[in-house]
């Protein structure tokens, strides 16, 4: 469903006038399939979230592709409807000015739904997400960080995307919250029966979800390994990253 072939990606460094460029990922491939949870790990600064960009199509890579069905997702008409996001700076993810009913309305708007036929996808949305329709009144201000990012979820799903890019998308919630919100992942998960990308440094969060996860190192695949076989990871870099939750 969503393939990756060789991406390469640098970026400019050094000032205005500089040649030096900074590469962060290399030659990274991987596929993920229909109604998988592929994690994808790694330390701070290790391009996980240039990935995810990628992913998005928010940027492109320098070189190789990441197609979706076969087709770039730096077309605009691949990913609308199809894929979705959830960021970790849910803060900065819903307009301040935007009710939580004008939110979750937005991306169904973009795909040309009339304003009748978003309304009445709001009520079970929230639903799904675990919470009620007095939300939809509400501004973000009004909200819980942990509430904020179920609506962040609501308005990811909205469109019955195939793939949902979740990027560090629990990081910022209290440990009991994120908890709560892995539990609405997987419940998401089963009800659309869509894919997801975790993008995460929580390697305990990565194993309560996940399918499959990458080991992430320095811009490149370090390894990838089933869940069930994280005991079985091969170098000593997979190892010291997993040695905090399994003892080999």
């Amino acid at each position: 469903m969503l393939s990756v072939s060789h991406v390469e990606k640098s970026y400019k460094t050094g000032g205005l006038f500089s040649n030096e460029r900074q590469e962060v990922l290399r030659k990274v491939s991987f596929e993920c399939s229909h109604g998988e949870c592929l994690g994808i790990i790694g330390e701070s600064g290790s391009g996980k979230s240039t990935l995810g960009r990628l992913l998005l199509g928010i940027e492109k890579p320098d070189r190789g592709s990441v197609l979706f069905e076969g087709e770039n997702v730096s077309d605009h008409a691949v990913r609308l409807g199809n894929i979705s996001a959830v960021f970790q700076d849910y803060t900065s993810s819903i307009n301040p000015f935007f009710t939580v009913e004008a939110a979750i309305m937005e991306p169904l708007l973009q795909q040309k739904k009339t304003r009748v036929d978003a309304k009445s996808k709001v009520d079970r949305l929230l639903n799904h997400v675990g919470l009620d329709s007095s939300y939809r009144k509400k501004y973000p201000h009004e909200l819980s960080g942990g509430e904020v990012q179920r609506v962040c979820m609501a308005r990811a799903i909205s469109t019955e995307p195939k793939c949902i890019v979740l990027d560090e998308s629990i990081s910022s919630l209290d440990v009991s919250v994120q908890i709560q919100v892995l539990e609405l992942l997987k419940t998401l998960k089963s009800i659309y029966k869509m894919s997801y990308i975790f993008i995460t440094h929580d390697i305990q969060a990565a194993a309560y979800i996940c399918d499959r996860v990458i080991i992430f190192r320095s811009g490149q695949i370090e390894e990838i390994v089933p869940i069930a076989k994280l005991k079985d990871v091969q170098s000593d870099y997979a190892r010291k990253l997993l040695k905090h939750i399994i003892t080999f």
